[in-house]
Parts: structure tokens; C-alpha cells; sequence
């Protein structure tokens, strides 16, 4: 007898248990009706978007350390993974000042802000500092000093990704120091560790949907869809301006190692759809390493080089930043020179790293640049407050594809590339990921293979 064919019911009820991409996307769309149709209700949502991200940093720190001190010993060498560091801060630069350049130069032929007259005087500036809990980003020294950790324990206490990799740098060379003669059973407990970390992991993706529900609720109810009419302008030229950084992020990848991103967002879409839906990159920061050292990059450098692009290489973040400061520029009426868009170009490579972490960050930034241009008044910055979280989803997905782009990016560059392993992953072979099955939780595995096929 032929194998009986399941019912369509069936098939989608086991596609919807299964399916974490088609979770988080019913999760997003009912989100938004539910912030259209009841926005005073959507708003008592946050607790559910927020109580996920709390529960995902926890585990951010101790994964991030067992990956990378697992990275340094395995690889036996801690000159590569100096260069590794090396080349990944190179790029990051290059990346994020590209993308500064790239903004700057579309806000100058597209001008989103001529024409609006705005009065700065009517503007509440206290609004910003509401936003910003009246706090500064750090200057470079300070940025250098806090990513030196003061004590072992509170580095992971106050989920310092740079202070953690700092630890776990030293804690690698130190096994390398001593060698598997001295202390045998310290790298086989970390790994030990590793794995009841992606298990945990697991777990609290199954509570993926109920957060990008309860923030895209929030979103919706809070600003409604109105605040897109009244921004359209800036909002379509930083979307297409992240499109155009992006396709030359595809370029890049593509001639550096041969890899598609469109196959690559394809293999990560549950992840970039939970990101988007709950506006953070650290929701999804240790499944996306899971997943690239699935796809063939040794351990070090996605221990290394992910985190760090965290604070480093926020190229939507850039983005939106040069944009926005000659939009504010543009709406109050003050005509930028070329030496002040260079001077933007350079306040904003600084303030860019300083920005991971810090609430309101992007207004603490263009509140920088504003004050050290002297042409712009600083509570101009007020006109971005309604359309800061529209610019979120731009953000997320820039940052987080920029990012992977690196680690692939310098992998290969270093020799930690698996090619062949990463091209077969990329394109829906799970077999090529044996390991898969001993990281997560059987059912996370079934969803796993169920996504890539």
C-alpha cells in the first residue's frame, strides 16, 4: 500500500509545532493586530518582550566565555587568534565607516528634512534626556578602562561582553600555558558547560514567539502606523539606503568567500525574524553563533569576532546616525559644509563604539555631534523621538548581517573556514552539521531540521 499522504490540517498544525520562523511570524502579524485594535491593552504588553531579553543575556556572558576559551585551546595557537582580533577590528572599521559615508551621501541627494521649517524652540528637549536617563556616552579612555574587567565575577555580573572576552582570552592562554597535562579536566568541563548553555538556550526559545507578540504589540499601540506617514520620507531612504549597504555586504561576501547571503539569511531567517520583532540583536546573539559555527567557522573566531562586532561594528547604527544628523540639520534650516559633514563623519566614528548597551545611545550620539558641530542646536535631536523605534527593525537587521559577514568574512581570511561545510549548510544540507544533535534539546533539533529543509 502507498504511504498514506497527511492531511493539510495536519501538515500545517505540525509545521506551526515545529517551525520557529512560522511561529515568530504568526507571533509578529498577531502582535500587530492586536496593537491596532486594543492599543491601551498592547501597551501592558512590554513585560513579555522584555522578560525574554532578560532571560537571553543571562546567558549571553557565560557562552560567549566557554565558546571563545574552547576557541584559543582547541586552535592551540594564541597568534591566530591575535590576528584573528586584528583583521576583525580592520574590517569593522572599514565596514562602519563605509556605512557613514554611504548615509551622509544619501541624505545630501535626498535631503528627507528640506522643506519641514522646524522651529527648534517648540521642541521639547527634556524629551531626550527622558529618553536617555540623562546619561553620556563614555569618551575613548573611558571606553578603554571599562572594557578592563575589575574583578572575575563582575564582569559576567554586569554582562560586559568586551570585559568577559578579555577573561576568556586569558583564561585560553592559560590553558595553553599550562597544557592538557596540568589541568586535564578543565577544558572537557567547559565544553561540559558549553552544552547545558546551548540547551538552556533551547528552552528559552520556545518563549521566542510570546516576546516578538508582546513588542510588536507594544510597538503598534504605542506609535500606531500614523508616525510612518509623517516620517515616510526619511524612513524609505534609510531602508534603502540599509538595502544598498547591505547588497554590498553580499558583494563583499561573495568575493571574499564564495558564499551567498541570501542563502545565508535564509538559513538564519527564524533568528533575523526574532530579531526584528523584538528590536535586539542580543535576543538572538547565541543562536547565530550556534549557527555559524554549524556552518564551518571555527570556534575562536565566532567567540571572538561576533561579540566584539556588538560594540564595534554598529553599521545600522552608523547609518542611521549620518542620516539623521544632516535630517535634523535640514528640517532647523542650517546648511551643512563639507568640513562639517567630514568633522560628523569623525565625532561619529568615536561615539559609534561607545553606543552598545547605553539606553537611548543613538540620541546620546547625535546629541555629541550636534554639540561639536556648534550649528545645530541640541534639542533638534527631539525630532527623531517618534521615529527612533520605526528605525529599530533597520538597525537590527544591518547590525546582525554585518556581523555575521565579518566572522565569515575574517574565518576565511585566518584558514578557520570550513568552505565546503559552510556551502553544503547554506544550502539545506543538515547532515553536514553532525554536531547538532548534541548542543540542543531533541525538539529543538526537530525544529532545526525541519527549518533548513
Amino acid at each position: 500500500m502507498p504511504p498514506s499522504v497527511p492531511s493539510l490540517p495536519r501538515r500545517v498544525a505540525h509545521i506551526l509545532r515545529t517551525s520557529l520562523f512560522v511561529q515568530v511570524l504568526c507571533a509578529l502579524v498577531l502582535g500587530i493586530v492586536v496593537g491596532k485594535l486594543w492599543p491601551d491593552f498592547a501597551t501592558d504588553l512590554q513585560p513579555l518582550g522584555d522578560g525574554f531579553t532578560r532571560l537571553i543575556k543571562t546567558i549571553i556572558s557565560p557562552l560567549v566565555f566557554c565558546v571563545v576559551v574552547i576557541g584559543i585551546a582547541k586552535a592551540g595557537d594564541l597568534k591566530a587568534f591575535g590576528r584573528i582580533g586584528l583583521k576583525a577590528l580592520i574590517w569593522f572599521e572599514v565596514a562602519s565607516t563605509l556605512a557613514l559615508v554611504i548615509g551622509l551621501l544619501a541624505a545630501n541627494v535626498v535631503q528627507p528634512g528640506s522643506g519641514m521649517h522646524v522651529d527648534p524652540s517648540t521642541l521639547d528637549a527634556s524629551a531626550v534626556d527622558a529618553k536617555t536617563g540623562g546619561g553620556s556616552l563614555p569618551s575613548t579612555t573611558e571606553f578603554i578602562v571599562n572594557a578592563i574587567p575589575t574583578s572575575f565575577i563582575g564582569a559576567f555580573a554586569e554582562n560586559s561582553l568586551l570585559q568577559v572576552l578579555i577573561l576568556a582570552c586569558l583564561v585560553g592562554a592559560a590553558l595553553l600555558h599550562l597544557g592538557h597535562t596540568k589541568v586535564p579536566k578543565v577544558l572537557p568541563a567547559v565544553e561540559q558547560a558549553q552544552e547545558i548553555i546551548f540547551a538552556v538556550v533551547g528552552f528559552i526559545m520556545r518563549l521566542a514567539p510570546i516576546a516578538v507578540f508582546g513588542a510588536m504589540a507594544v510597538l503598534i499601540g504605542q506609535y500606531g502606523l500614523g508616525v510612518i506617514e509623517t516620517y515616510a520620507k526619511l524612513i524609505v531612504l534609510c531602508y534603502a539606503a540599509a538595502a544598498f549597504f547591505i547588497a554590498l555586504l553580499a558583494i563583499a561576501l561573495r568575493l571574499v568567500t564564495g558564499l551567498s547571503l541570501w542563502k545565508f539569511l535564509r538559513y538564519i531567517r527564524a533568528e533575523m525574524l526574532l530579531a526584528l520583532g523584538t528590536a535586539s540583536t542580543e535576543s538572538v546573539m547565541p543562536r547565530v553563533m550556534q549557527k555559524l559555527r554549524k556552518a564551518g567557522a571555527r570556534d575562536d573566531a565566532v567567540g571572538l569576532v561576533l561579540p566584539t562586532g556588538y560594540s564595534f561594528n554598529l553599521d545600522g547604527a552608523s547609518l542611521y546616525l549620518s542620516i539623521g544628523t544632516l535630517f535634523i540639520a535640514q528640517a532647523v534650516g542650517v546648511d551643512l559644509s563639507l568640513g562639517q559633514q567630514i568633522t560628523v563623519v569623525l565625532v561619529l566614528m568615536l561615539t559609534s563604539k561607545g553606543m552598545a548597551g547605553i539606553p537611548g545611545s543613538a540620541f546620546l550620539a547625535l546629541s555629541a555631534t550636534a554639540s561639536s558641530l556648534g550649528a545645530i542646536p541640541a534639542g533638534a535631536v527631539a525630532l527623531l523621538l517618534g521615529v527612533d523605534r520605526i528605525m529599530d527593525s533597520m538597525r537590527v537587521v544591518t547590525n546582525l548581517l554585518g556581523n555575521c559577514v565579518a566572522v565569515f568574512a575574517v574565518s576565511r581570511w585566518e584558514g578557520a573556514l570550513d568552505l565546503e561545510k559552510a556551502k553544503k549548510v547554506l544550502d539545506g544540507d543538515v547532515e553536514a552539521a553532525p554536531e547538532a544533535t548534541s548542543e540542543v534539546p531533541a525538539q529543538q533539533t526537530k525544529e532545526t531540521v525541519t527549518e533548513a529543509s
